[in-house]
């Protein structure tokens, strides 16, 4: 890996809303096949810097980069046809399709750029095929033909990441996945998202269960009030004092 280029690269990334900083010269690479976690408290900053990476958000200063290439203009569309997608803590799937069609659309329009010609393409095998295969590696192939008002949480949140998967993401940002869930929905998860890493998805993760994150992700990068106070391996990290401050103090190996 020595001197190939990052698939993502941030650049002194800062944000201010308004008056407030809520970011203050953030960087970090991440590197093709990494899983790489992204943690700190409430208010770190680590959603506005997720959002910056897609383009929801414009940085102040800053630039970001994508396997090379600036795409700092760039806006929302246009970062995910270069490969970036994101999954997001509150699942809102299209209720009136089933779960199939939820992945298919997602899949259709990833290849034709419009909601009219993916929901009316005359030909959709292969993103039928491709659907299957992705609710069979997510664990939820049994709920293909339901409705996803007849999911469990747990089943909604591995169809968030199908429909990410979908779009054949170079980058997939997994914001918060593991919410709401219990111990047992968030380890069989987190296992997938080590199985997915295992199989070549680049990942960056945000969570607080951090338990789950040392055991999956092999490297952290720490916010705190908009900055970055650490970067390296998790373990490293969840026991780094300036981390353990952040976090009030607590023993957050355990958290």
């Amino acid at each position: 890996m020595t001197g190939a280029v990052p698939v993502l690269k941030l650049e002194a990334i800062s944000v201010r809303f308004g008056g407030i900083a809520a970011l203050s010269g953030v960087d970090f690479a991440l590197n093709q096949g990494e899983l790489l976690g992204l943690i700190g408290p409430n208010g770190a900053g680590k959603t506005t810097l997720l959002r910056t990476v897609i383009g929801v958000v414009r940085p102040t200063e800053g630039r970001v980069f994508l396997q090379g290439r600036d795409v700092t203009p760039l806006g929302v569309d246009r970062r995910a046809r270069q490969g970036i997608a994101l999954t997001h803590q509150i699942v809102k799937p299209f209720r009136g399709m089933s779960v199939l069609d939820n992945v298919v659309f997602a899949a259709g329009h990833a290849k034709t750029g419009s909601v009219l010609r993916a929901l009316t393409s005359h030909s959709r095998a292969a993103e039928t095929a491709r659907a299957r295969e992705l609710l069979a590696l997510v664990g939820i192939e049994a709920y293909a033909q339901s409705s996803p008002n007849a999911l469990p949480l747990g089943a909604l949140k591995r169809l968030e990441v199908a429909r990410a998967l979908a779009t054949d993401p170079k980058i997939l940002l997994l914001d918060e996945p593991l919410a709401g869930l219990n111990h047992i929905e968030a380890e069989r998860l987190a296992d997938t998202f080590q199985r997915l890493n295992a199989g070549g998805v680049t990942m960056v993760l945000i969570e607080h269960n951090l338990g789950q994150v040392a055991r999956i992700c092999p490297r952290v990068v720490v916010l705190d009030n908009g900055h970055k106070i650490g970067e390296g391996p998790t373990r490293d990290m969840l026991s780094d004092p300036a981390v353990i401050a952040a976090y009030v103090g607590k023993e957050v190996v355990d958290a």
